[in-house]
């Protein structure tokens, strides 16, 4: 089972999400969770490493909705994941 952070810039970006983002990103992130046992994502989340970075990814969970995040240290039962940043497509600018 992989295991999860939340970064303390993602917990503000989430704070300022309005509620129906939040469910959006929620029932992302249980196809997400889905598709990171096999290494390959769907093509609707369109996971893929954010430019000019070499460990932070971006994953879409809506038309203009992004998450950062990076893969951390895992265990035998899975991947970490740090979740760095969410919210429109800007965050990329600092993910």
């Amino acid at each position: 089972m992989p295991t999860w952070e939340r970064a303390a810039r993602f917990d503000r970006d989430w704070a300022r999400l309005a509620a129906d983002d939040r469910s959006r990103f929620r029932s992302a992130v249980g196809h997400f969770i889905e598709d990171l046992g096999g290494g390959i994502f769907r093509a609707g989340l369109r996971v893929k490493r954010v430019q000019g970075t070499d460990d932070v990814f971006e994953m879409t969970w809506s038309p203009d909705g992004r998450a950062t995040f990076e893969y951390g240290t895992g265990s035998d039962d899975g991947a970490h994941v740090i979740w760095r940043r969410i919210g429109r497509h800007g965050i990329l600018r600092g993910p």
